[in-house]
């Protein structure tokens, strides 16, 4: 699976779980780490935890490596690396201290056409 369809599933699988304000950067050539960011919020502790559980559970239905899945306990901030994609969901009272969009401000932000908010 390319990382644009790795990028639109994840954005899919948390957009069901109505992860709010999803944004996602293309991180080609500014980062090493991977080709996109995927940045959203979820607003308790248990939503957080149901949008990376389905991200992980869509990923792995096809057959998608999930790396690494860090912070699930927590719920705070979980990073599920998918790859050519890394996903970060954040609890509504922790995106704003991280601002991920604005610590990777020179990486353009990508359309998700999977999501509808």
């Amino acid at each position: 699976m390319e990382g644009k369809e790795l990028l639109e599933l994840a954005a899919s699988a948390a957009d069901e779980k109505k992860a709010e304000h999803l944004t996602a950067l293309d991180m080609r050539g500014i980062s090493l780490i991977a080709d996109y960011f995927l940045i959203g919020h979820g607003n308790s502790h248990k939503q957080v935890q149901a949008i990376a559980r389905d991200i992980k559970k869509k990923a792995q239905e096809l057959e998608q490596e999930v790396k690494r899945l860090e912070g699930f306990e927590e719920a705070k901030w979980v990073l599920i690396d998918l790859g050519d994609v890394i996903v970060h969901i954040f609890h509504k009272d922790e995106r704003p201290y991280y601002n991920l969009e604005k610590l990777w401000g020179d990486a353009s932000h990508v359309p998700l056409e999977t999501v509808s908010s």
